[in-house]
């Protein structure tokens, strides 16, 4: 559950690769980026974690996972409530 406001932050697209347009980039055609260690991916790594559960956040720059989000009724980024959930029969689990 994300707000309005940041339901437009994740529509955001991909910038095309610089290597490809002749740019200034280290990375060569055809290296591997697995071996590269300028731009390894670490899943691990420098992640956000959730401020309930203190699990691994999905996105980013996301403050709650979606679990959390949708038991308090929240924005999993920027935690502002978007609905009331008093009247919910949710589990405990």
């Amino acid at each position: 559950m994300v707000c309005g406001k940041c339901e437009k932050k994740l529509t955001k697209v991909a910038p095309p690769e610089k290597w490809k347009d002749g740019g200034d980039d280290k990375r060569k055609v055809n290296q591997n980026k697995l071996l590269n260690k300028d731009k390894r991916f670490t899943p691990y790594g420098k992640s956000a974690k959730c401020k309930i559960c203190k699990q691994q956040v999905h996105s980013g720059d996301g403050m709650y996972c979606h679990n959390c989000a949708y038991s308090k009724g929240v924005c999993a980024m920027c935690g502002v409530q978007i609905l009331d959930t008093k009247s919910y029969k949710q589990s405990a689990k």
